[in-house]
């Protein structure tokens, strides 16, 4: 079990290189424990209660890996502010039950949407409940201060409670406006029912215990192809998108892989790690139709963590290394019918921040 252990750190440490298809993940996908993962292992706590916020601003247009360096007066500028609330029922044996409320603020500022470039720019937003899930998740060992090492496996359900239905006004002009459904990355929910697998492992390298990998991965399928809602921005449909299905908002699959090193000074625990998060061009169960944005996140994640006896506080800001947007199914079909290549632009941001603590009760 320790060369296991060993291994999946680190080849969740290095598994960047194979570059996962993934995308621009605006809404905040991450599993609920992945942070100060060793809490839980070693927790004599009946009860855990995790507070993560979230910040994401993303500016920049890209196609493929180039940015297309949009003028300011014409960029999309999406911002968005999540709360994951998680409660955490730890029980004999390793196991252990997750619920988390996650609560959005998304926001999107552009012209593109409403009037076209070098017009005046306009904001639609979205505040409230995302998806909720729950999570059991159970240590393969037996959690103990004595253990070098450790793997967490967790499989769980997310249920469509957030609104992916929210409407606002798209501009015309100056004075009209016409009410739509928002751009498919602030609404706070995708309307599918998902299957979550979620794998958490860490691995102290010294005697000491002070040195560390850890590794995390979470997977959200999502077999709901798309799910009722048609993206026009309160423009007329053409009969050839309608048959394409070029409006059709797609309930897409999504990904998080984290691993890195702690490094641990009394009640501080200091981390150097990498990020790679995404969509899928293609979902793991069920049909791919509708738009989406297929392609990857890859950051290097720089954190903190403080310890006091009962809870920890910590702090992780994500900053982009690499970015790609990939041509989604619907480009393909596109492609192929039309004999036009077509990838649509994607956006992302510099950087994100984490914020959060965890308290064990």
């Amino acid at each position: 079990m320790k060369r296991v252990i060993i291994i999946l750190n680190a080849l969740l440490l290095v598994g960047h290189l194979a570059k996962s298809q993934g995308c621009i993940i605006v809404r905040n996908v991450s599993g609920l424990g992945q942070y100060n993962v060793t809490s839980k292992s070693f927790s004599m706590a009946n009860w855990q209660v995790s507070i993560n916020n979230r910040y994401f601003k993303a500016y920049r247009d890209y196609k493929g890996k180039v940015d297309l360096k949009t003028p300011p007066r014409n960029q999309n500028v999406i911002e968005s502010f999540s709360m994951d609330l998680a409660v955490t029922r730890l029980l004999p044996h390793g196991w252990s039950l997750d619920l988390g409320f996650p609560i959005s603020a998304n926001s999107r500022t552009s012209n593109a949407e409403h009037g076209g470039p070098n017009t005046t720019r306009h904001t639609t937003s979205a505040f409230g409940m995302g998806d909720l899930q729950f999570t059991a998740l159970k240590w393969l060992l037996k959690p103990s201060e004595n253990r070098r090492g450790n793997i967490q496996l967790g499989f769980g359900i997310k249920f469509p409670t957030g609104d992916f239905k929210k409407q606002g006004y798209f501009y015309r002009n100056d004075t009209t406006r016409v009410l739509s459904i928002l751009n498919p990355s602030i609404e706070l929910g995708d309307g599918g029912t998902g299957i979550i697998a979620e794998l958490n492992t860490y691995y102290f390298l010294n005697s000491k215990k002070n040195i560390s990998l850890y590794g995390n991965f979470y997977y959200l399928a999502n077999p709901t192809d798309v799910n009722g809602t048609q993206y026009t921005m309160g423009k007329p449909e053409t009969a050839a998108n309608i048959l394409l299905g070029a409006y059709d908002v797609s309930v897409i699959d999504v990904f998080s892989i984290r691993a890195g090193l702690n490094y641990d000074v009394k009640n501080w625990s200091f981390s150097a790690g990498i990020r790679d998060e995404g969509a899928p061009v293609y979902d793991l169960i069920g049909k791919s139709d509708g738009i989406r944005r297929s392609g990857y996140t890859f950051s290097a994640e720089p954190g903190v963590i403080y310890k006091f006896k009962s809870v920890s506080i910590y702090s992780y800001v994500p900053f982009l290394l690499s970015h790609k947007v990939k041509q989604s199914a619907l480009d393909k079909i596109i492609t192929k019918e039309t004999g036009v290549y077509t990838s649509s632009p994607g956006g992302s941001g510099d950087y994100q921040i984490f914020i959060g603590a965890q308290f064990q009760l």
